[in-house]
């Protein structure tokens, strides 16, 4: 396979691919009328024969180039749950924020495009991926997305150069994926790939399963674990026949630690142990939180999982960490620093600013010395950064903590 070898300015241990993200929304077309592309990013990735196969996170939301038409819809936000309700007249784009949403009255499960007034007492837009709404007389408050997303491939013989695919791959089709489907990731195990993703609902952020071999066709295989859960890393091999995964649960009591867990099989544990991992440092560039990144992959020094993590201004960055082979739940060595920070125009400035994230990578060569790494930045496009491996490895600070066992706060 030929591999371009344009780089872009390099910090941390990363070379940055291109001189600039390699797919925008302006590459893909919405998935439906009415509807615009607002973000593409953090794509699972594989490697197939000579072409490299992307499975993207495609946000999507009501065009707001574009006064609301006539039978514009949007939300009636005073009762328990939002209503969608005809907009009334008279309102221009600069009025109103563009979202999307579920249509309740639809058998099939279909998104729509709404239009929110944005003089609505009690609305909240701090954040751009979500919307916020408090009732004025009640106190309540309900929170939603503001944009739905679908997972949609892109395919590349050079790994830079990519063709979208114009339909989505998975979208949202139960109870469970009614605000949508994101974050995938992609792992080989007994030559079919396992795709883990969020399913985004009322109840909870839940990871859910599919199947493929080619990434053409897709069996959803539903719900594998209960909510809240997320950004879900398969180990590529099995242990004692079963599953081997890292997992992020959302907790919401005490201290509300959001740390990377390690699931496993375990003999007389019939749902296997779970236990924490790879959790934030205090003063350190993840001391907000952890989460997992690519899939964990093999090294002749153990298993190596990129992984992100977020300061305490919420700055997102990538890091490693390298667990034992025979062993997972023990850390070997640990990033004190990251290996690669949004510094380019493109992490730093869009939907979430300073954001990198990444789902998925692939070798470059067969030789394992190094690999690309995909990622989203800011939340907003993809790019891509080659390391190699050794200078990865070299960089880890040497740890013996595991947290399970010894049962004391990492510092």
């Amino acid at each position: 396979m030929e591999w371009a070898d344009a780089y872009h300015r390099t910090v941390g241990l990363g070379k940055r691919v291109g001189v600039g993200p390699l797919i925008s929304p302006r590459d893909l077309p919405a998935s439906q009328p009415g509807f615009e592309v607002q973000s593409v990013l953090n794509p699972a990735a594989a490697r197939i024969d000579d072409e490299v196969v992307l499975l993207m996170r495609v946000a999507e939301r009501a065009r707001s180039d574009i006064d609301p038409p006539a039978d514009a819809r949007t939300l009636d936000l005073g009762g328990p749950h939002p209503k969608i309700v005809p907009l009334p007249s008279g309102y221009r784009k600069q009025d109103v924020v563009a979202i999307a949403m579920r249509d309740p009255d639809e058998a099939s499960l279909g998104f729509v495009p709404l239009y929110l007034p944005r003089d609505l007492p009690g609305l909240d837009l701090a954040d751009p991926r979500s919307v916020s709404f408090t009732h004025p007389q009640l106190g309540t408050t309900v929170r939603f997305p503001a944009q739905v997303s679908h997972l949609r491939c892109a395919r590349s013989s050079d790994g830079v150069h990519f063709k979208v695919d114009p339909e989505p791959a998975i979208s949202g089709s139960t109870d469970l994926e009614e605000y949508g489907c994101e974050d995938p990731r992609a792992t080989y195990i007994d030559g079919v790939w396992h795709i883990t993703y969020v399913a985004v609902s009322r109840v909870g952020i839940t990871v859910s399963l599919a199947l493929t071999t080619d990434f053409r066709r897709f069996e959803k295989l539903g719900a594998v674990l209960p909510p809240d859960q997320k950004d879900i890393a398969l180990f590529p091999a099995r242990r004692n026949g079963r599953f081997m995964a890292l997992t992020r649960p959302m907790p919401s009591s005490f201290g509300h630690v959001l740390g990377i867990w390690i699931s496993i099989p375990e003999s007389g544990m019939p749902w296997g142990t779970h236990r924490p991992l790879v959790l934030p440092r205090e003063s350190k560039w993840d001391e907000h939180h952890t989460g997992a990144g690519t899939v964990p992959f093999e090294t002749p020094s153990g298993w190596l999982e990129i992984y992100h993590g977020a300061n305490a201004q919420l700055d997102y960055a990538l890091g490693a960490v390298l667990l034992d082979r025979s062993d997972p739940t023990r850390i070997l060595g640990r990033s004190d620093e990251p290996i690669l920070t949004a510094d380019a125009t493109y992490e730093r400035v869009g939907l979430m600013p300073k954001v990198v994230f990444t789902c998925g990578h692939v070798p470059l060569g067969d030789d394992g010395r190094r690999i690309r790494v995909y990622y989203g930045a800011a939340d907003s496009v993809i790019a891509a950064a080659d390391f190699e491996v050794a200078e990865i490895l070299g960089s880890l600070h040497a740890s013996t903590h595991r947290f399970g066992h010894d049962q004391r706060q990492p510092n």
